[in-house]
């Protein structure tokens, strides 16, 4: 039996053969992890890149990962047309959806939550713009949990569909409904073709999620390998 990645991959690709240059509103977590779904994408969508992470652990970190996006876009050349919207920091809003949660294990409901929190904000961007659809490339990271990353993006669009009430169930490019574009990007050595364009056009490439958790969890991961060395 095959493993629910490869149907939400499969399904991507249906969506993209079918898409005629659909307006996709992109959530983005660093531009590594945009590099590859960019390349991947421009040439079947109109793409906003929608840079929105408030479980960023520093606004320097926030600051340092867009512009790196902004840099890649204007130096790649697949990326040429791509639109940049940088969103409010709102570390607020992370610290409110994880109160009470800040001792449990990374990769738990904790993060479930932070990626319900930036998708939500996605598709309330998409369907108040106007745009066709909507997705994240926080599935490219083999740390990030994709089979939850589409199930969260379809329960909103549903959402959104049951709210605009009888006549947009059926259409999938209604425009004030936008729909989920599924993904998991790591499938078909997604990761690896990030790893290469990273190196190819230096970027920045941070070694935790973004959140103080994930930066702490790093830090023992790095002293438990060094102690284990010496």
């Amino acid at each position: 039996m095959k493993e629910k990645g490869w149907s939400f991959y499969q399904r991507f690709e249906e969506q993209m053969r079918r898409s005629d240059q659909d307006r996709l509103l992109l959530h983005a977590c660093c531009c590594p992890c945009s590099s590859h779904c960019l390349e991947l994408l421009a040439e079947h969508f109109d793409i906003t890149v929608f840079f929105y992470n408030p479980n960023m652990d520093t606004a320097e970190e926030y600051e340092k990962r867009f512009a790196e996006l902004v840099r890649f876009t204007k130096e790649a050349p697949f990326a040429s047309k791509v639109h940049l919207v940088e969103a409010e920091y709102d570390p607020e809003s992370f610290s409110a959806i994880i109160k009470g949660r800040e001792m449990e294990p990374e990769r738990g409901s904790r993060c479930y939550d932070c990626y319900h929190l930036r998708l939500r904000k996605t598709a309330e961007y998409a369907k108040d713009h106007g745009f066709d659809c909507f997705s994240t490339t926080l599935s490219i990271s083999p740390y990030k949990n994709a089979d939850w990353l589409n199930e969260i993006g379809v329960a909103l669009e549903q959402k959104m569909r049951e709210e605009a009430g009888p006549g947009s169930q059926d259409s999938r490019t209604e425009q004030d409904v936008p729909y989920f574009l599924f993904s998991d990007f790591k499938k078909k050595n997604g990761y690896k073709r990030s790893i290469e364009l990273s190196e190819e056009y230096g970027l920045y490439r941070q070694d935790y999620c973004g959140c103080r958790f994930s930066k702490a969890e790093r830090a023992r991961h790095v002293a438990e390998r060094d102690g284990a060395g010496e």
